[in-house]
């Protein structure tokens, strides 16, 4: 992986670059009929209901991943994110860290593979059909489509490939010799590093944003939206509803009932869940201490 190693780089450009460096495009779908132009798609509130991370550390805890003193802090997050239906930059860092300091140490293709399994377990069945036929629209229409998450590539990887979909941009993690350093190459790829990473790409593949399009549930992947001459506002949280309304976005909406249910879990299913992962992680920590 290589990225502008001129004059030093903001972390969002490094992040950005060093997405679209690793990005991966299926062979069958690299002679796309139109060439210039694709779709990029954010993954958590958009594509899936709720986020892929939380998914991947549930599926992970059930693979011995980590104890219960790991556990509280990052479902927490992820249960509000999920609530709220919004991302807060802090805490998706807080999550990424985390995330990271689960797969420190693991070989990359160990973790490739529980991440497949985990995608058929827990993702796929939270993915919104509505988005999912726009993302084939667009391959119909013979236009490539990514996503574009803070998710660790190599998730949002399996997910495009699940979906079949061209590929995906995802948070880059340092690798050594096949095996996560718990280090990530620039910084979570969010908010200012979608933009980067989606400008690196098109550049990469020689594609003209103005004929793009990019769609999110987010106000944070407003410069994301704002570069291409197609945005689409999915799911909105409100900061990005009245942004939308103000530039005369298009605007689709396939939540359905009342506020808290919109965002895919009610209060007292977020209570369950985390209840439900630390009660996994307290009886892996029990069977490792009765183990030992």
């Amino acid at each position: 992986m290589t990225v502008d190693r001129g004059e030093p780089l903001a972390p969002a450009r490094v992040a950005g670059q060093a997405a679209a460096a690793v990005a991966e495009v299926e062979a069958a779908l690299t002679a796309a009929p139109d060439p210039a132009a694709a779709a990029f798609f954010d993954i958590d509130n958009t594509v899936v209901r709720g986020a892929s991370i939380f998914y991947l550390a549930m599926g992970l805890a059930r693979r011995r991943f980590f104890t219960v003193s790991d556990v509280a802090g990052f479902v927490a997050g992820q249960v509000r994110f999920r609530l709220v239906g919004s991302e807060d930059m802090d805490d998706m860092a807080d999550a990424t860290e985390t995330a990271l300091g689960f797969v420190k140490d693991h070989a990359v293709s160990e973790v490739v593979q529980m991440g497949r399994e985990i995608f058929d377990e827990r993702i796929a069945a939270k993915v919104y059909p509505g988005t999912l036929a726009l993302a084939r629209s667009h391959l119909d229409s013979g236009q490539r489509v990514w996503l574009v998450s803070a998710a660790p590539v190599e998730l949002a990887t399996i997910i495009a490939k699940r979906l079949g979909l061209t590929g995906a941009l995802g948070t880059v993690s340092e690798i050594e010799r096949g095996v996560y350093t718990g280090r990530l190459v620039g910084r979570p790829l969010h908010g200012p590093a979608k933009a980067e990473a989606v400008k690196a790409l098109a550049e990469r593949e020689g594609l003209d944003l103005s004929r793009c399009a990019a769609y999110s549930d987010s106000a944070n992947d407003i410069p994301m939206l704002s570069m291409v001459g197609h945005p689409t506002a999915v799911n909105p949280d409100p900061k990005l509803r009245r942004h939308a309304r103000d530039l005369g976005w298009r605007v689709i909406d396939y939540r359905t009932g009342r506020k808290v249910a919109k965002v895919g879990l009610p209060i007292a299913g977020g209570a369950g869940a985390v209840a439900g992962i630390a009660a996994v992680a307290v009886a892996l920590d029990r069977r490792r201490r009765s183990a030992g």
